[in-house]
């Protein structure tokens, strides 16, 4: 499927909302990935474009932001618990999804209740329902 066949995909999707340092270093994560892997930029920047854009601080601790630790239930019923990190971070063996992936993006601006569905790496579709956020912890301290 092609990067423009996915963003079709996009229309109905549920609002998100992410802080505008978290659009900022991802958009830029974006653009220095774009050469190597033009589908998985496309993917974020279309994400991070449908956004609405809060001030820093401005972000409930209940939506998926980065670092957020996130409980979700996929469309097989089971339930998983992942944080969402830059690529450096990632070690899925520890629950620690890039935002890289396809279903990091998908998460990403994601308050608890809402829905999703999504495109896997093998263009399987998937479906997930957020059921819990927490705020990475600089947030819940409130020194973000």
């Amino acid at each position: 499927m092609s990067a423009k066949q996915k963003v079709g995909l996009h229309q109905g999707k549920p609002n998100i909302v992410i802080c505008h340092t978290d659009r900022e270093r991802l958009t830029k994560l974006a653009e220095a990935i774009s050469d190597r892997s033009p589908d998985i930029a496309e993917e974020l920047l279309v994400e991070l474009d449908r956004a609405k854009v809060v001030k820093d601080g401005g972000l409930p601790g209940n939506i998926v932001r980065m670092g957020s630790s996130v409980k979700y239930r996929s469309d097989d019923g089971q339930e998983r618990h992942v944080s969402l990190v830059y690529p450096g971070e990632a070690d899925i063996s520890l629950g620690k999804i890039s935002i890289l992936t396809p279903i990091g993006t998908a998460l990403i601006g994601l308050s608890a209740g809402q829905s999703i569905d999504w495109i896997a790496r093998d263009e399987r579709s998937h479906h997930l329902t957020v059921i819990t956020v927490e705020a990475p912890d600089p947030v819940r301290k409130g020194e973000a």
